[in-house]
């Protein structure tokens, strides 16, 4: 399971024109899952960025959590995180996910985030041709792999 997680002021997702998802303070978090992933993937990441201390504290220094903060999170399915471009110049997503694996996995996630962060988390739709509008604070973007605990 790979994670692209982005500090953000504001971030929405927007299907088909209709707003779904809307944070102010927290985190867009883009995920990427492969097959091998399992719920012990989904523990140790989810508690990872509960408690990513990637927030500034009363000093400006990156000291607090999304927890210590109380902030928001919106978590959106992304296959291509999982790109492969050692090979010519098309992207190849073999390593990716297929729905019927990655849906249980992405819904498993989103569930562990609520119960790591006491509260209700935003998504996008999985699958859907989905428009993210986000402000990056910092910025700030860290790359996390459960794989690779980093």
């Amino acid at each position: 399971m790979k994670a692209v997680i982005q500090r953000v002021s504001k971030a929405s997702v927007t299907i088909e024109g209709e707003k779904v998802a809307s944070i102010n303070n927290g985190l867009l978090i883009l995920l990427g899952i492969v097959n091998e992933d399992t719920q012990e993937d989904i523990n140790w990441l989810s508690n990872k960025i509960a408690n990513l201390r990637i927030f500034e504290d009363h000093k400006d220094v990156m000291n607090n959590s999304l927890l210590d903060i109380d902030g928001e999170a919106i978590v959106v399915s992304q296959f291509t995180l999982h790109a492969n471009t050692k090979k010519g110049n098309r992207p190849s997503y073999i390593k990716a996910a297929k729905p019927d694996i990655a849906i249980p996995l992405y819904e498993n996630f989103v569930k562990q985030l609520e119960i790591d962060l006491g509260k209700k988390i935003q998504t996008g739709q999985f699958g859907a041709d989905m428009k993210v509008e986000l402000l990056n604070d910092g910025p700030v973007t860290i790359i996390i792999d459960s794989k690779q605990k980093e």
